[in-house]
């Protein structure tokens, strides 16, 4: 398998994590993705799709409508998030 295959592997993967249960929430993660995902450090990058594997949506969306506090680790990738709401 080349780079390539695994690159497009990757980002079919990252698509399909893309879509949550909330459409709502749907948009403002294809709105980053779209608009700054490409562009950013590789750190924010890490820390996005580990937010897409490993929270729930409705975590997702407190922290993004700031209902909930954000866990630090998370704070800087979620205030990009917000810009997208």
């Amino acid at each position: 398998m080349t780079d390539q295959t695994l690159q497009r592997n990757d980002e079919g993967r990252l698509r399909w994590l893309l879509r949550r249960g909330m459409k709502e929430l749907d948009i403002i993660m294809e709105r980053y993705y779209a608009q700054r995902f490409g562009d950013a450090p590789d750190d924010e990058k890490a820390q996005f799709v580990k937010l897409l594997n490993q929270a729930e949506d409705p975590d997702i969306w407190a922290w993004i409508m700031d209902y909930e506090p954000v866990p630090a680790a998370m704070q800087a990738l979620i205030e990009q998030l917000r810009v997208y709401r």
